[in-house]
């Protein structure tokens, strides 16, 4: 199955500890933790949200580019409680849907447990197996060293830096950049 463009993705994807579903407009107080706070916001060069219908127009954006099938960001909650600790999302989509970027943040009281590789470990599969792409792209700071060796570990490679690409709080910070391709992804449990 291949997503066209127009078509929305209401996939939910489970695993282990998460469930892994399309964003609604109901996880704005939930999203707004996480895309409120500096700390997090910092990692991906974004200014923080400073209100709740900041966050709720993000939403509504996503839900429309989604519809439109430009875009699919789903909420990451806990399995055991519909708690959302973060998001991810599949966008930037090439002319020919074979190429996207992924995106994901996460609430700073989850960082460091595992999380965010447990459920980009699903949504990679998900959009090779799934959607029928062939390469997906992460594009962090260079200043993200938590999220560089995510990428690393989960099998991305490191094709290039741009030195000083983005102006972010008055100073040049580096993009790295990242690609996978269909044929070299191996989920990370089942690596030898």
């Amino acid at each position: 199955m291949t997503l066209d463009e127009g078509t929305a993705d209401t996939s939910v994807l489970m695993t282990d500890r998460l469930i892994i579903r399309p964003v609604t407009l109901a996880d704005a107080e939930a999203i707004f933790k996480f895309k409120s706070d500096k700390e997090v916001t910092d990692q991906y060069g974004q200014v923080p949200h400073r209100g709740i219908d900041e966050t709720r127009a993000w939403i509504a954006r996503s839900i429309s580019d989604g519809e439109e099938g430009r875009s699919f960001a789903w909420s990451i909650c806990m399995r055991d409680e519909d708690e959302v600790i973060g998001e991810c999302c599949l966008w930037n989509f090439d002319g020919d849907r074979l190429c996207a970027e992924i995106g994901y943040e996460l609430r700073r009281d989850r960082w460091r447990n595992g999380f965010m590789k447990e459920a980009l470990t699903a949504l990679i599969s998900y959009g090779f197996g799934v959607l029928g792409l062939h390469r997906i792209e992460a594009n962090p700071l260079g200043c993200n060293n938590a999220s560089r060796r995510l990428l690393l570990d989960l099998g991305f490679v490191h094709e290039g830096t741009l030195r000083e690409r983005v102006r972010f709080g008055g100073r040049f910070v580096d993009q790295m950049y990242y690609g996978l391709l269909q044929n070299e992804w191996m989920p990370c449990n089942d690596r030898p």
